[in-house]
């Protein structure tokens, strides 16, 4: 494993043991002390209207958004590294679905027809979860030497896209549900061992 690797490994234990604190401290009423308030430019007019247990549902939940934001972020910076260094610059074009282009496309219309500032100019910014895992399937030569098994693999990937549902979503998730993100994280960084 590169050192990088392991850096961005020890963050998401790191976010995940907090994560589980914070459960620990919400599920037995706790304040163990150790959460420093950062201040969030949250509206002081509209924030107080949203009802107590909705904020504190969304600042336990703040904890997955984070760590599959940064998972997340990080397979897509992944999957557009790989597949330049193995192919080219003309990767997307070359070795991605054209229906995956063709969705990515419809986004990237939808939100310049909507007059909002566009995501990104990287087109793999625009991809579901789902179609990140079918670029590295069609390409798996790229990936090879990276992943130690391609069924692995789909079943990680699968299982993520499972559980980013919720999160994505703003449904909270049971705390089984919360240890089971953390395990398939490490799974995804065990996989690349």
């Amino acid at each position: 494993m590169k050192t990088m690797e392991r850096i961005q490994l020890f963050q998401m234990r790191n976010m995940l043991l907090e994560s589980a604190i914070d459960d620990v401290e919400k599920e037995l009423s706790l304040d163990l002390g150790r959460n420093v308030e950062v201040s969030i430019d949250k509206d002081p007019d509209f924030y107080p209207q949203f009802e107590q247990d909705l904020r504190n549902e969304a600042k336990v939940m703040s904890s997955h958004y984070e760590a599959f934001y940064c998972l997340e972020r990080s397979i897509r910076r992944l999957i557009t590294e790989k597949m330049r260094d193995y192919y080219d610059a003309n990767w997307w074009t070359d070795k991605v679905k054209e229906d995956i282009q063709n969705n990515v496309n419809a986004n990237i219309k939808r939100e310049l027809d909507a007059g909002i500032t566009p995501r990104s100019e990287s087109p793999i910014d625009y991809t579901t979860f789902g179609e990140l895992g079918d670029i590295v399937r069609k390409n798996w030569e790229a990936f090879d030497d990276l992943f130690n098994s391609q069924k692995a693999f789909n079943r990680i990937m699968t299982n993520l896209n499972i559980m980013r549902g919720p999160i994505a979503h703003s449904c909270p998730i049971h705390k089984s549900e919360s240890i089971r993100l953390g395990l398939t994280i490490e799974d995804w960084f065990r996989l690349m061992e």
